[in-house]
């Protein structure tokens, strides 16, 4: 069953429609988690701990996340009018899904209630570090509808599509609707999405505007080893309509415009990493919004780099998201490379 909610505060027109997942998120934070090297693991360890044990923690922090309402929160907070499209249970997890948007004036006349699923939820384990492992149960998130968004009521100018749990099928669906509105898109594809191969995505990534991924994911999707930076761009660049964004975790980001193929770097902003949970959503957010504002890939990656560098050094997806679009001052912090 569907039913929609409603901000009554929250005006028909939007500039940006994000979606994807509404979750809530639950940092269980220990020491007595053993940290062991493994070059197959994709932060290159694996954490440890024996089954039948009872582990001391030494923090517990409940937030929300999910990819769409961790976006949404960054394009509100930027000065840009949003509204998220996500799905949650009707319980309290998804009761604090709904208050976290509103409180940050996000609209909710997409946001999709279910009657017979329950709310996403995901335990994030994390080490001393800042490594952390996803304990991830998508649950009301894979029955989001695409045909149930308000699209024509809502009219937004662009769409910023996040993971849908590897649905090509709503991925396919919310492009359409997307360009039916003359919406551009922004796509943040998960691991669902991009298992299906480049031959699957190409289609969808002719029709995106911003596509936005990590340096593993971009050689993933390519066959190029993840060394090949230069290669992977090329093969993926001439794809998007704008622009093709490549990040590299504490490395920095790349971004290559489309049409003049000029690229540019962006240094990792300095800052102790505490939390790595919802850097790649508060980055590929940031940028598109300062992009929507600035119409300059520059800025748009300087912007990006201080909201992600916000974003791991506080625990919690939301905690450390800019409260507002950085000041020239702020902005000037992060020196950009042409490539």
């Amino acid at each position: 069953m569907t039913k929609r909610l409603y901000n009554v505060r929250m005006f028909w027109r939007v500039k940006v429609l994000t979606v994807g997942a509404g979750t809530r998120d639950v940092f269980v934070k220990s020491q007595r988690f053993e940290q062991r090297t493994d070059v197959h693991a994709p932060d290159g360890f694996d954490a440890c701990f024996p089954m039948g044990a009872k582990i001391p923690l030494d923090d517990v922090i409940l937030e929300t996340g999910g990819g769409a309402t961790n976006a949404a929160v960054t394009f509100s907070r930027f000065g840009i009018k949003t509204a998220c499209a996500c799905r949650v249970g009707d319980d309290d997890n998804g009761k604090s899904v709904l208050a976290a948007l509103k409180n940050n004036r996000v609209g909710l006349k997409a946001v999709q209630l279910d009657k017979g699923a329950k709310t996403s939820y995901s335990v994030i384990l994390l080490s001393g570090t800042g490594h952390r492992s996803i304990l991830a149960y998508r649950g009301a998130s894979n029955n989001l509808d695409p045909q149930s968004i308000p699209w024509k009521k809502l009219q937004p100018k662009w769409v910023y599509l996040t993971s849908m749990g590897g649905d090509m099928k709503k991925n396919r669906a919310i492009v359409s609707q997307s360009k039916g509105q003359g919406a551009r898109i922004a796509w943040n594809p998960g691991n669902g999405e991009l298992h299906h191969g480049l031959k699957k995505l190409e289609p969808l990534i002719e029709q995106t505007d911003i596509l936005i991924v990590n340096r593993e994911e971009a050689a993933m999707l390519t066959g190029q080893p993840p060394r090949m930076l230069d290669r992977i761009a090329a093969d993926l660049a001439g794809m998007t309509r704008t622009a093709l964004v490549i990040t590299d975790g504490p490395h920095g980001a790349y971004a290559y415009e489309t049409v003049s193929g000029r690229g540019f770097f962006a240094p990792a902003v300095p800052g102790k990493r505490i939390n790595t949970t919802g850097a790649g959503d508060a980055f590929g957010s940031a940028l598109t919004a300062a992009f929507i504002k600035t119409g300059n890939l520059q800025t748009a990656l300087k912007a990006a780099a201080l909201n992600s560098n916000g974003v791991i050094t506080h625990m919690g997806a939301k905690a450390g998201i800019l409260k507002r679009f950085p000041t020239e001052k702020e902005l000037e912090r992060v020196k950009i490379k042409m490539l």
